[in-house]
């Protein structure tokens, strides 16, 4: 079994327990989750995330197994990581790699926490359309996560592989990114609607599964006179995990922005994902305050954008991750600043 397989496999365990200690421990009954815990949670996330990043930063060579120079400038160029190795000199090279592979996963981590916002405004206004229960909130958005990290896999992966096959799929990725973030500032004043009779997922379930009319509880299936049915909550979930499906076409190409190695790529999505129901919880009463955020949002996407299209050319100049990390930190930091201290009209009503 390769180094690769373990670092991977052992991160997966370590996911699936705190999922199941999430679940069989802290939130064995469905309660409304409060600000105080939200906090919590969400230092613990955010703990974690920085937890690895100094794991990367001490022993990122055990992520590809390796032992020494050769290995380590085939890692480089496979990955296309951008530092300037010295052959006479593997331990200064090593160092140097291991910051920049754990800057890579730090940086990607900001993005995907940060587009996530964006999903937490369209997940508010789903349970709200649908007038989901405030203690059910949780249940729904974990196993919304659960279906999440096996997405995210899939989509990265198989976009790695797309990359190493095909390198001008870059150019596209990020063509797609600076029309998103044009697109997101356009319509960034636009108020959003959930039309929960039209939904095309829930036409899709209405066409081919028995949909119960009434919520039941927590329950996801109900069988009323041997009859198996899905509840609302499940079309609720369905929707969550097609709201994400559609996220996630915008944050991992803008994550392989950043990075090229896919299990960077795959672990500062999960972390991101894993704070994202504490996020919400932390957020959900207060994120119409933050009304400059969407703007932040296409200038962050546009900005990750332009870096893919000229990626060789900022490359020659000398622009390294720290700086991609800075501008993205600046921007985000304006947007919430620039919130806080112009409120929106009519936001105390």
């Amino acid at each position: 079994m390769s180094n690769e397989s373990i670092f991977f496999g052992s991160f997966l365990l370590f996911i699936i327990l705190m999922l199941a200690i999430d679940l069989g421990v802290f939130n064995k009954t469905d309660k409304k989750v409060t600000m105080k815990e939200a906090a919590v949670m969400s230092f613990i996330w955010v703990s974690f995330a920085i937890g690895f990043y100094f794991i990367l930063l001490s022993e990122g060579e055990v992520l590809h197994g390796i032992t020494n120079f050769a290995q380590l400038q085939e890692v480089t160029t496979k990955h296309l990581h951008n530092i300037t190795l010295i052959p006479e000199n593997y331990s200064a090279s090593l160092a140097i790699y291991k910051q920049n592979l754990a800057l890579e996963f730090l940086t990607g981590y900001v993005i995907e926490y940060a587009l996530s916002v964006d999903n937490i405004f369209v997940m508010v206004l789903i349970f709200s359309a649908f007038g989901v229960n405030e203690k059910y909130y949780h249940r729904v958005l974990f196993w919304g996560i659960v279906g999440a990290v096996v997405m995210r896999f899939l989509f990265i992966f198989l976009g790695s592989t797309l990359i190493n096959e095909f390198g001008w799929i870059l150019y596209l990725f990020g063509a797609f990114l600076v029309y998103t973030g044009a697109m997101m500032f356009v319509n960034r004043n636009q108020e959003e609607t959930i039309d929960t009779e039209n939904h095309r997922v829930v036409r899709f379930a209405s066409r081919y599964f028995s949909v119960h009319p009434e919520y039941v509880g927590n329950k996801f299936f109900v069988k009323i006179d041997g009859k198996r049915m899905i509840t609302p909550l499940f079309i609720v979930l369905l929707i969550v995990e097609f709201t994400d499906l559609i996220f996630a076409v915008d944050s991992i190409p803008a994550i392989f922005a950043v990075t090229k190695d896919p299990y960077i790529v795959f672990f500062s999505n999960i972390f991101a994902i894993l704070g994202l129901r504490s996020m919400f919880f932390l957020l959900v009463n207060v994120i119409h305050k933050f009304h400059y955020l969407k703007t932040g949002l296409s200038f962050l996407l546009v900005f990750i954008g332009v870096k893919m299209l000229g990626h060789h050319w900022l490359s020659d100049m000398g622009f390294k991750t720290s700086h991609s990390l800075f501008i993205i930190l600046f921007i985000l930091t304006t947007s919430i600043v620039a919130s806080l201290v112009f409120p929106k009209k009519g936001s105390k009503e």
